[in-house]
């Protein structure tokens, strides 16, 4: 009782932490769908062709990621299947990794801007001034997932090592096995200890008739 109690709870905290990334990679799809439809009109205005505008579908990329992430996260959380969780938590240690070489690169190098193609569209440089001037409240934001991320890896450990809910197993066989047995035990119940079957009763009473054919006789 106390392991289904431990395991519900963290496969709880698992989904909760797990939504705060499904949260963040909404806010990313809305953004990139937004700079998107700006950048359609833009070109639409000029009616010249230009190169894609990588920085928006890498944006809406990564939204779409973090969405699928966290229905995975889900789903394991939910089966606390081993091979689930595993594969949840490597995934999203490898995105923590690529979250830290990009923050390592862009705090250390100068030059990082020119590690990225040139952005067509300008989202890019508005990205850039957006952070710069709001650089606090984008801090907290990057922290709180990362955080969230880590926190999902701990979880995910935890609950694989508890596993599935073994008992809830016993306990559906048992619901199903019980109900082919009542008829036995209502007919039992309905006729009495006393009962006896026709049978029997008409075999004892012929075999007390040739018993008493054989004192007469």
């Amino acid at each position: 009782m106390a392991g289904r109690i431990v395991r519900s709870c963290v496969q709880t905290a698992l989904k909760a932490v797990n939504s705060v990334v499904g949260l963040a990679g909404m806010a990313v799809i809305l953004y990139a769908l937004w700079m998107l439809r700006a950048w359609y009109r833009e070109v639409a205005d000029l009616d010249q062709r230009f190169p894609v505008p990588w920085f928006i579908y890498t944006f809406l990329g990564l939204g779409i990621f973090l969405c699928l992430l966290t229905c995975s996260g889900h789903i394991a959380a939910e089966t606390a299947n081993g091979h689930c969780l595993s594969c949840y938590m490597i995934i999203v240690f490898v995105l923590i990794i690529l979250e830290g070489a990009i923050t390592v690169d862009v705090f250390l190098n100068t030059n990082w801007e020119e590690d990225f193609p040139p952005d067509p569209s300008g989202k890019f440089d508005e990205f850039k001034d957006f952070v710069r001037s709001n650089f606090e409240i984008c801090e907290w934001v990057g922290l709180s997932v990362v955080a969230a991320q880590v926190l999902s890896i701990i979880l995910g450990m935890v609950l694989r090592t508890l596993g599935p809910d073994r008992e809830a197993d016993y306990d559906s066989d048992d619901d199903t096995t019980v109900p082919a047995r009542l008829p036995l035990l209502r007919n039992q119940s309905q006729h009495g200890p006393d009962y006896a079957e026709p049978n029997t009763s008409r075999r004892s009473d012929s075999w007390k008739l040739r018993i008493l054919d054989k004192v007469n006789n």
